[in-house]
């Protein structure tokens, strides 16, 4: 497995292809009895992944508790990253079981700090990312906040999710950023209007969650593909059907590149992701250990300037239709 580095002040060094492991809890069933997901994460640590993302509302809680039993064996051999930032004491739950208020007071962190300490089964987060910009806390006082926490031993880096350039300029200024997580793929772009080239500026790396569009990329779904009210993708636009017969033409297009560089579509958009900037680590979820082989082998396709070129004038013709999110959840990103 080839290796990366997230942030050039606190330099953290990850494998090139990271876990998403909310998957393994929530939104996206069936979910795997817990010997069988422990055995599968463990496997994921034997093919030479280094970097597992959580959160504390994945569950809520039951994906900590997950990660915190299957890597508690190897826990020097691995970065976990985990999130703080929802409200689990007066909150109302969305479609997917999660929170839908937000509290990143420093109380609130340090409550959530302890309680992921706890579940990860670790003396320290390796990673911590606040999950949403909390609109009532300003995010400098949520920086040192996680300056303290830093300094206590607890956490040895951060990083924020979902948030604007301006937030993480002013988030930066106060405690080093390493690392900021958000969607990124061929199929949702817009982190490279604002968000990278400010990333680039300040030498703080980027985590692209769904880098396989939620698995439309990888060729698994048709134009007439539905979805179970159970499954996540049921509630968002793009994946509505309406949408899903345009937006399928890009997966198509995905697909032939597939067949051109003899590999797998999955290994295709990563390797584009990959190509884009040394600093850029996917963390494709899945459940399967097959996937994880082969996502992990998006690391060894190499794009010429040439075909990057391309790819990205094609990449613009192609119209998405459809928000990445149902309206709600939207609203607390990019603050």
């Amino acid at each position: 497995m080839k290796h990366r580095v997230l942030g050039r002040q606190s330099a953290l060094e990850v494998s090139a292809v990271g876990l998403g492991c909310m998957g393994f809890t929530q939104s996206y069933p069936p979910y795997l009895p817990k010997e069988e997901a422990v055995t599968v994460i463990r496997k994921a640590v034997e093919l030479g992944v280094t970097f597992f993302d959580t959160a504390e509302v994945y569950g809520p809680f039951e994906n900590e508790k997950l990660l915190g039993e299957a890597l508690k064996p190897v826990r020097d051999q691995v970065v976990l990253a985990t999130k703080f930032g929802f409200n689990f004491d007066q909150y109302r739950l969305d479609e997917t079981g999660r929170p839908t208020s937000l509290n990143s007071s420093p109380k609130a962190i340090r409550k959530a700090v302890e309680g992921s300490l706890s579940r990860l089964q670790t003396d320290h987060i390796d990673l911590y990312y606040q999950h949403r910009v909390d609109p009532n806390t300003p995010i400098e006082i949520v920086a040192d906040t996680v300056k303290q926490l830093i300094q206590e031993g607890k956490v040895l880096h951060w990083g924020l999710s979902e948030a604007a350039a301006d937030t993480v300029r002013r988030a930066h200024a106060v405690c080093p950023l390493t690392a900021v997580q958000s969607e990124y793929s061929m199929w949702y772009r817009k982190p490279e209007e604002e968000l990278l080239p400010a990333l680039e500026e300040l030498g703080i790396g980027f985590v692209p969650f769904s880098p396989l569009g939620k698995a439309v990329l990888t060729g698994r779904f048709g134009k007439d593909t539905t979805f179970g009210k159970d499954d996540f993708r049921s509630q968002i636009p793009r994946f509505q059907p309406e949408n899903l017969k345009n937006n399928i033409v890009l997966a198509e297009y995905v697909a032939d590149w597939a067949k051109k560089k003899e590999t797998t579509p999955a290994r295709v958009a990563l390797g584009w992701l990959l190509a884009q900037k040394p600093w850029i680590v996917p963390i494709p979820g899945t459940k399967r250990v097959e996937r994880i082989e082969e996502n992990i082998g998006g690391a060894e396709i190499i794009f010429t300037q040439e075909e990057l070129s391309q790819i990205r004038a094609v990449l613009q013709t192609i119209p998405i239709t459809g928000e990445r999110y149902p309206e709600e959840q939207e609203r607390l990103t990019g603050k």
